[in-house]
């Protein structure tokens, strides 16, 4: 929160400010600005989906601050329409928002790239105003980054730190979150560094914002950098600079750039009929307790709870024989399966009995999950019995199979033909879902 206490402490009984209510897809933003356009107080919070306990948060903080002033208030962003239905209070179009206060502070922009939470725009100035957004799909956006950021068991700032130590840049796909996953998880099987994955994740967005929206128009002159990911993420904002081969005097990042569509919003509330803060806060409980109506569900996969167990008691009857490990003597069989996204172990006797198993998501490093899961194994396995022979398969197998000395590597079609036709013997037909992949195998007479 930044509340700029060389104006607010000028604050007169009455005064009239100007206040933009910025309800994004991911983020909230209220930014209050004076006759002079002095920014006096101006707040960025994420909400999480809870739209309406964050906007009651935000208004509230703001009418303490200012408990006698007066304001007139204007709402803006993809939410912003049912936000301003619930107080009552205009709305302007985010779009028309954002070029109003890029043309009123940084006039001397010719072009502004916009990442949001789950939007991007470009936006060309000269010769004449042109547009560019993305439609419905949040490939290459903040939603993106956060999304990415989590497979590298960090968040958007920490993928920042990462990206400041790169090396290599590898290709990585943006266009969709789940191809970018296919991408990435791979590069992490093989034991590529996370600072190199993290800046790749960073051009992928520079890759689908330039070609995606501008589509190759070109992107010249004085450039503005805007919205939450690009102010918050300078390594992202050094690779846009670096790709479009920008001089520093070309480059635009205003103090509040995260902020400029809800500045857009303040400068369209001029001129409207002003409330006093104790009005609009005097609003929220209505807010607070609206009903919502709820969307049309999908029938239940089960009709009843008989039908439940029927299903749950003809797949338990595919269930292995198992025996207890601390008590077993003599060969065991290791099998490895380094997935996209998980790891999965199991230990058999020489008839196939399971004797141990573990399944675990890989956490982005599926080297060390596989170094867990056998050092718990060694710490179970008796002295009586031992590790006769070792097969790998999934993603990983090569990494695995090398790293730690594996007997032997599968293809895992294959291993999957091996193990359904030991509990299904005839199988004619196989599907597989796994983390990052989807395959059927079929037996062609």
């Amino acid at each position: 929160m930044q509340v700029f206490s060389e104006h607010t402490s000028n604050v007169s009984v009455g005064k009239v400010f100007y206040t933009g209510l910025d309800v994004g897809s991911t983020t909230a933003k209220i930014i209050v600005i004076d006759e002079y356009n002095n920014v006096m107080y101006s707040e960025y919070r994420r909400h999480y989906s809870d739209i309406r306990k964050t906007i009651a948060s935000l208004i509230n903080d703001v009418c303490r601050t200012f408990p006698n002033g007066r304001t007139s208030f204007c709402v803006t962003g993809s939410a912003g329409i049912a936000v301003s239905r619930w107080l009552e209070l205009p709305f302007v179009q985010e779009v028309i928002a954002g070029a109003d206060a890029i043309e009123h502070f940084i006039p001397e922009t010719d072009v502004a790239i916009e990442l949001g939470g789950e939007d991007a725009k470009i936006t060309y100035f000269r010769p004449n105003v042109e547009q560019r957004m993305n439609g419905t799909c949040a490939g290459g956006t903040g939603a993106f980054i956060d999304q990415m950021a989590s497979l590298l068991e960090t968040d958007a700032e920490g993928l920042n730190r990462l990206a400041e130590k790169y090396k290599t840049i590898y290709p990585i796909a943006a266009r969709c979150g789940v191809f970018a996953k296919t991408d990435i998880q791979p590069l992490l099987n093989e034991g590529a560094l996370k600072e190199d994955i993290a800046v790749s994740i960073f051009q992928s967005v520079v890759n689908q914002t330039i070609s995606g929206l501008a589509c190759g128009k070109p992107i010249k002159g004085n450039v503005a950098f805007l919205g939450g990911p690009l102010h918050y993420l300078p390594e992202l904002r050094k690779r846009f600079v670096e790709t479009l081969k920008l001089k520093p005097e070309q480059v635009i990042c205003p103090e509040n750039s995260h902020m400029f569509v809800a500045m857009g919003a303040a400068l369209s509330a001029g001129g409207r009929k002003s409330l006093s803060f104790k009005q609009i806060e005097n609003k929220l409980p209505s807010v607070v307790n609206i009903s919502v109506h709820e969307v049309e569900r999908l029938n239940p996969l089960f009709s009843s709870d008989i039908e439940l167990k029927k299903v749950k008691k003809r797949h338990g009857s595919s269930k292995i024989k198992k025996r207890d490990l601390q008590n077993y003597n003599g060969k065991c069989f290791l099998g490895i399966d380094a997935g996209s996204t998980t790891t999965k172990a199991v230990l058999t006797d020489e008839k196939g009995t399971l004797l141990y198993s573990r399944y675990e998501n890989n956490k982005g490093n599926p080297l060390n999950s596989a170094t867990d899961i056998l050092k718990e194994i060694y710490q179970l396995l008796p002295k009586s019995a031992y590790i006769a022979y070792s097969t790998v398969t999934g993603y990983g197998e090569a990494l695995i199979k090398s790293a730690l000395g594996v007997d032997e590597g599968e293809i895992e079609t294959i291993a999957h033909y091996k193990a359904a036709e030991k509990f299904l013997p005839g199988v004619e037909f196989i599907l597989d879902i796994g983390g990052q992949d989807m395959k059927t195998i079929k037996e062609i007479l």
